[in-house]
């Protein structure tokens, strides 16, 4: 058997299979609900086990927060904090999904590659951040100019790499004959979705697990929509779109929601870490593809309102200043706002954790109200 052979048939569950010879209990391990359980409690487990290493080494190097001058002044206490630690929390994801994954399916490699191309993006930046001494990084243009590469780059493989045109359609929820044929549109949408959910997390990424709790809600929310996209009898049930391939994406959801929470260990509020440009752009881009496979980019609007709002609130906060000098919000993005007006930060991170629980089940309730 050859590297690529070994890596693709995932050895783990090459393992399990032989081990099923000897005794039949090891046939559990097939099972997706089995191994994405499995696969939350390893990430999380790895983002426990390295945070203190990875957090220390971060420290002694001076890869530390630099904080913007004309932010809240409660903010000028973080300065010092070490950042980039969404280099241990993606390792996790990445490590925790390749060993629970079947790697003989397409949409996993998706995932797994546009989350990684992501995060180099914001790994840049957050080096270029640190030489620099400033807080501006990759200029805008640039930024912008590369997730747009990736994100046409994926959309056109994922559109000539479809087995059918269901592949490429869009679902409207709430809704059960409402099925729009996108054909060669899916690439625009595609890329849209990505790149911008991408940046909405990465905007909403100002507070001490502002960002993460909203990640690994929406996380699970797409796990139970793969989930069911990939059971042809839940899918029916459901009159939702039948996608043999989605079922696989539980366990990448699975390892985002065990890192996540292993990761807010260290970045709950007064935060011990920030996951940086590196983990905000990856984790983002990985929530937009998987609601792409998964045809909830609809849904993915719904359970991640807060990341809409958050990204809503600097658009109307730029485009008011352009065109008539004033401000809308005291400050952008929206939780800048809040603070500035006198929530103290938990107060501001735990509302918004709250709402994006309710989204959930407003989301969840899609699955049934047809």
């Amino acid at each position: 058997m050859s590297i690529w052979e070994a890596l693709v048939q995932n050895m783990l569950l090459e393992l399990f299979e032989y081990l099923e010879n000897f005794h039949s209990g090891f046939n559990v391990f097939q099972y997706l609900t089995l191994r994405s359980i499995l696969a939350v409690l390893t990430a999380f487990t790895i983002c426990l086990a390295t945070g203190p290493v990875i957090i220390r080494k971060l420290g002694d190097y001076r890869v530390n927060q630099n904080i913007r001058d004309d932010g809240p002044e409660s903010h000028l206490g973080k300065a010092g904090t070490p950042t980039m630690g969404g280099v241990f929390l993606l390792f996790a994801v990445f490590l925790s999904a390749v060993l629970w994954s079947d790697l003989t399916n397409r949409y996993v490699w998706f995932v797994l590659a546009t989350t990684i191309m992501f995060g180099l993006i914001g790994a840049v930046d957050d080096i270029k951040k640190l030489l620099g001494g400033s807080s501006k990084g990759l200029s805008a243009k640039s930024k912008y100019f590369w997730q747009s590469v990736i994100g046409i780059l994926v959309a056109v493989l994922l559109y000539y790499t479809a087995e059918s045109s269901v592949e490429y359609t869009l679902y409207v929820p709430f809704f059960k004959n409402v099925i729009v044929p996108l054909g060669v549109w899916f690439i625009l949408l595609t890329y849209i979705v990505v790149v911008g959910s991408s940046n909405a997390v990465n905007l909403t990424d100002g507070l001490d697990g502002l960002a993460i709790m909203p990640v690994v809600i929406v996380a699970s929310t797409l796990g139970i929509f793969a989930y069911v996209s990939g059971n042809i009898n839940f899918a029916d049930y459901l009159a939702m779109p039948y996608l043999p391939l989605a079922g696989e994406l539980v366990i990448f959801c699975g390892s985002i929601v065990g890192a996540g929470l292993g990761f807010l260990w260290y970045n709950a509020y007064p935060a011990q870490v920030f996951m940086g440009d590196v983990g905000a752009l990856a984790l983002g881009s990985a929530l937009g593809m998987l609601a792409v496979l998964v045809h909830q980019e609809i849904v993915l609007m719904i359970v991640g309102g807060i990341f809409v709002i958050e990204t809503v609130s600097v658009i109307i906060q730029v485009a008011s200043f352009k065109m008539t000098g004033k401000r809308i919000f005291k400050m952008a993005p929206l939780h800048h706002h809040f603070e500035l007006r006198g929530w103290p930060e938990p107060k501001v991170i735990v509302r918004c954790w709250i709402i994006t629980f309710v989204l959930m089940l407003i989301s969840l309730a899609t699955l049934k109200i047809r």
